[in-house]
């Protein structure tokens, strides 16, 4: 995708994202076949809903049929969230992780390998971790600055650490208690 095409698809679609209290982040043509993949990657503190994507799409294909920026080609629109594999690259990822497993990649500065370790706090140069234990040692606290980092992704859990069944159990009461006022 040309740097202008690209410029020019986030002036478009930015306000209708930004509009949702949604983050744009990413867009991508792709070619597929005679035709081209526009995917446009939205999320949010609080995740992102189906219908809310349903609705975005709906919204930027107006939008997108009302303008020229992606030509005369026929070319497939996808909005869509990030997986729950994708990169750590900003601020606001790191936040959105907190409390998750992550696996990072470390820059030589910080002697270089990888760590896999729990956010258990995120501010503005870097990330405190609990690194897990080793053949029943316990874990240990780690700061990671983001600078010592060259790539994080989310490692996927399929057993939740017990603090997080304790905080999913108390969202499910305040939520119980909201409807009961209600």
């Amino acid at each position: 995708m040309s740097t202008t095409q690209s410029e020019r698809l986030r002036g478009l679609l930015e306000p209708l994202v930004a509009a949702r209290d949604l983050d744009l982040e990413e867009i991508e043509v792709t070619p597929a076949g005679k035709r081209r993949v526009l995917r446009i990657v939205v999320d949010s503190d609080e995740g992102v809903q189906l219908d809310e994507c349903a609705e975005l799409s709906r919204e930027a294909s107006q939008v997108l049929d009302d303008t020229d920026v992606m030509g005369g080609a026929p070319y497939t629109l996808e909005v869509t969230s990030p997986g729950a594999d994708r990169p750590l690259t900003e601020l606001r990822h790191y936040h959105r992780a907190l409390g998750r497993l992550i696996k990072a990649q470390l820059t030589d500065a910080a002697g270089s390998g990888e760590l896999v370790a729990r956010i258990t706090g995120v501010d503005e140069d870097g990330l405190d971790l609990e690194v897990p234990g080793v053949k029943g040692r316990k874990p240990t606290a780690r700061r990671v600055l983001f600078d010592e980092i060259a790539k994080a992704r989310v490692e996927l859990e399929f057993k939740k650490p017990e603090k997080a069944d304790k905080r999913d159990a108390q969202h499910e009461e305040k939520i119980d208690e909201n409807k009961e006022e209600a």
